[in-house]
């Protein structure tokens, strides 16, 4: 498997949270500053012999433009801003600053490459049942001694505990069914330029029978469209970046274990015991099984500061089929 115009053709998936050090750096210079960062490694991958393709999350970003509006409305009357609109903005900024910290670093190191962002649409399914039972995670973190005044001042929110970080928002995530712009990204490929794709999961959309597109208010799940991206352009290997430098088993126990290499077959077992949060490292699992499962040489999750020694095989955990 793999591109053609590519010996090597890697898709790194970015979490929005990892963007956001704490809680005193969710300002907009201190996310460019954390992608700045994250550039240094991608670049060193790209030094490698990597075509690369960027994707990233948004789950805090979105919901903070989300509250923007909210608040908006409610003090000065303006109108609403629709959860999918806030997810193409988004997508349009984090984007912008990829691009710009990417080809930064392009011409520190003197490397004859651009990047370039993609507004990206992603077609889900209109009876998804997702719609009807909301689960990703969007915006701040709320803790045990202000949830219960969140909740008096928005009773339509649905909130949960998020793997023991604090409450948040959640709302419908329904499953990618297709990348509409997958033909443009391998167009870029060929042209040789660093492509920034599916932001925030794309932007979910439906398909009439006419065969016309709508928005609809949702947030796709950044790994899960990372994973049918990767798929869909023959990407050799799809590297989820995360909090941690490898996958653990028994996470924050004395008994915990980090995986180095496992098999596709080995991590599901480990899925079906209970290893992996929901909401956190679970869709990391799963989208990198289903990365493998669809004929993806390899798959890996690994921490930024980690991405360059990961593609050589020096750390990271490594799904392969086995």
């Amino acid at each position: 498997m793999g591109n053609a115009a590519t010996k090597n053709l890697a898709l790194i998936a970015i979490g929005g949270n990892s963007l956001i050090k704490d809680d005193l750096h969710k300002d907009v210079a201190s996310q460019y500053e954390a992608i700045c960062e994250t550039a240094t490694h991608i670049a060193d991958i790209i030094e490698k012999g990597y075509d690369v393709v960027i994707t990233h999350g948004n789950g805090p970003q979105v919901g903070f433009i989300l509250r923007r509006s909210e608040i908006a409305q409610a003090v000065e009357g303006l109108h609403p801003i629709p959860l999918v609109s806030c997810g193409a903005d988004i997508q349009g900024a984090l984007g912008y600053q990829i691009q710009q910290a990417m080809d930064n670093e392009f011409r520190k190191r003197g490397m004859d490459r651009i990047a370039v962002s993609l507004v990206t649409q992603v077609v889900v399914g209109r009876n998804d049942p997702a719609f009807g039972k909301p689960a990703k995670p969007i915006g701040s973190f709320y803790a045990d001694d202000v949830i219960r005044t969140v909740r008096a001042e928005h009773p339509d929110w649905v909130m949960v505990n998020d793997s023991g970080r604090g409450w948040r928002r959640v709302v419908a995530s329904p499953e990618p069914e297709e990348i509409l712009e997958t033909k443009v990204v391998q167009d870029l490929l060929e042209k040789k330029y660093c492509v920034v794709a599916a932001g925030g999961g794309g932007i979910p959309v439906l398909r009439g029978e006419d065969g016309f597109l709508e928005g609809v208010d949702a947030v796709v799940d950044k790994d899960f469209a990372s994973s049918l991206l990767a798929s869909s352009i023959g990407a050799d290997v799809l590297i989820i970046s995360t909090g941690v430098p490898k996958v653990c088993l028994d996470y924050g126990k004395p008994s915990q274990k980090s995986l180095d290499r496992v098999t596709a077959a080995e991590l599901k077992r480990y899925a079906a015991e209970g290893h992996f949060a929901p909401g956190s490292m679970l869709p990391k699992i799963e989208a990198v099984l289903r990365f493998v499962e669809r004929g993806g040489r390899e798959a890996v999750i690994t921490n930024p500061e980690s991405l360059g020694d990961a593609i050589q095989g020096k750390n990271g955990t490594h799904i392969v089929t086995g």
